[in-house]
């Protein structure tokens, strides 16, 4: 855990989407079109940032250092594992998962998790880093030498359909964002239904 990037970096972490104002409101522009009113859990909250802008009511992360920052924003925090979550089943109307599954140690695992605390017909809605685009492509060749990525393992949409659908979800819309470098963008991306040319990539699948 001392050698975790997300605990000792977490400032640095949330700088990064100070330092990037048009691709992280074209991530969230992504994220309007599909998430729903009421009680929602961002699982791997991180610092808050996809979860406070739509008033979500809890995150869950294991990074203490992420969750005070959570904290300071007005989220409910609460340590946790994706793959372990410390709640009942069926609590909240929808879950959020944003760049998380790239990290967790059994995808599978975590999706069946955040199925289990999702309401029958909610919605659990997924944000990747489309390996199969051409900056995921390049994302990935350059996770060695990040600070965030190197331990990460790139999902393709297909990969991530499959996984949603094995954990027992229904695919119901897919939107994509982010087609230029993010770093040199000068106003917000355009969000496209479909997926395989942005980079970002959110998929709402009914649980």
């Amino acid at each position: 855990m001392l050698n975790d990037p997300f605990v000792r970096f977490a400032m640095e972490y949330d700088e990064w989407f100070e330092r990037n104002p048009w691709a992280y409101r074209s991530e969230l522009a992504a994220l309007a079109k599909v998430v729903p009113e009421g009680r929602g859990v961002d699982i791997g909250s991180g610092t808050g940032r996809f979860s406070t802008p739509f008033e979500m009511v809890v995150g869950v992360d294991p990074s203490i250092p992420m969750l005070r920052l959570a904290g300071k924003k007005g989220l409910q925090v609460v340590q946790g594992r994706a793959e372990n979550l410390p709640f009942r089943d069926g609590a909240f109307d929808f879950a959020l998962m944003v760049t998380v599954l790239c990290f967790v140690n059994d995808p599978l695992d975590a999706l069946r998790e955040a199925t289990r605390v999702v309401r029958r017909g909610g919605s659990l809605l997924v944000g990747i880093l489309d390996r199969d685009s051409s900056l995921g492509r390049r994302y990935e060749a350059g996770a060695e030498g990040s600070r965030f990525y190197r331990d990460a393992r790139f999902l393709s949409a297909a990969e991530t359909f499959d996984l949603l659908e094995q954990a027992g979800c229904t695919i119901e819309s897919t939107f994509q964002t982010i087609f230029s470098d993010p770093g040199g963008l000068t106003a917000p991306e355009p969000v496209r239904e479909g997926h395989g040319d942005g980079l970002f990539t959110v998929i709402s699948a009914r649980v």
